[in-house]
């Protein structure tokens, strides 16, 4: 990786975001100056972020910049997740602009590219989702854009000799999380002694905290290993063991009410094989789901 002085320097979109800033913090624990493309608002300030406002959509902008900054590694994590975001149009342009993206970093010498893939990218109906046996064949439009730059890039990648990193991210949870998500909303509602609303819960899933996914992807980036990655704990975990571990460990004493709310989607098992993050990359997960869910308590605590 290109490097400022001995520093280390990486190029980042999406760094504000649930996920982007705890990438960015590992990257500057580890010793990296870190650039930052944001589309305001801003970051707080930190020693070697600098932040520069761009607007992705921006192919002319992106171009321009790429031309008078040099950038051996860049790590795109930028997209949309407002609401509805599996289904949206906003999903085309998020698509066109990575590819745009991807196109003028190769050009201007880039040499390492990291893309946030996603599990929704996957035919859920393959019970252990894994990286070179699942079809990428998820009916959401949000997965088959992602599938779309996934199968582009690549291809793009490899003619033009960058490394191709794609990581692809499964459920998670931490610190910021949006509210309406299934863990802080129970969370809320248990710490402020009210009846908790869920559907049924009996969906298996796979979740990990969201300080291990920043880890594993930066993990990814410093590992020589290309191609697709599952950022996941490989731990299938029945969504009402979730609820009934909070309970536990916030002491309620309250209604838990199942089934109150419909359930947001309906595959029963969506669950990732991590073998090449375990093997291949060497990172293992530190947080299981009970010193995750404390971690987040207690933040919630402190914050809320």
């Amino acid at each position: 990786m290109e490097s400022v002085g001995k520093m280390k320097k990486v190029l980042i979109t999406g760094g504000t975001g649930f996920i982007g800033s705890q990438v960015v913090a590992e990257l500057l624990r580890k010793g990296y100056e870190v650039h930052s493309l944001v589309y305001p608002p801003f970051a707080p300030e930190q020693p070697h972020l600098v932040q520069h406002e761009m607007n992705l959509m921006d192919d002319k902008a992106v171009d321009a910049f790429l031309t008078e900054n040099s950038f051996d590694t860049l790590i795109h994590l930028a997209w949309f997740t407002g609401a509805k975001c599996h289904s949206s149009d906003v999903n085309l342009d998020w698509m066109r602009a990575s590819v745009a993206l991807l196109e003028s970093f190769v050009k201007h010498g880039g040499k390492t590219f990291l893309g946030a893939g996603t599990v929704s990218e996957y035919d859920f109906s393959k019970g252990y989702l894994r990286e070179d046996i699942t079809p990428l064949a998820n009916p959401s439009l949000y997965g088959q854009a992602k599938a779309a730059v996934y199968n582009t890039g690549r291809i793009f990648a490899k003619a033009h000799d960058v490394a191709f990193k794609w990581a692809r991210i499964f459920n998670l949870y931490g610190p910021n999380e949006k509210p309406t998500r299934l863990m802080p909303s129970v969370l809320h509602s248990m710490l402020a002694g009210e009846d908790v609303k869920v559907s049924d819960c009996v969906k298996i899933q796979d979740y990990s905290h969201v300080f291990d996914t920043a880890a594993a992807i930066v993990a990814f980036l410093e590992s020589d290993v290309t191609g697709a990655v599952n950022i996941c704990s490989g731990n299938p975990i029945r969504l009402r063991a979730i609820v009934e571990k909070m309970a536990e460990l916030t002491g309620f004493k309250g209604k838990i009410l199942w089934g109150a709310i419909p359930a947001n989607f309906d595959d029963p098992f969506v669950v990732g094989d991590n073998t090449r993050l375990t093997r291949e990359v060497g990172y293992h997960h530190k947080y299981d789901l009970e010193t995750g869910l404390k971690q987040i308590i207690d933040w919630e605590k402190n914050h809320v």
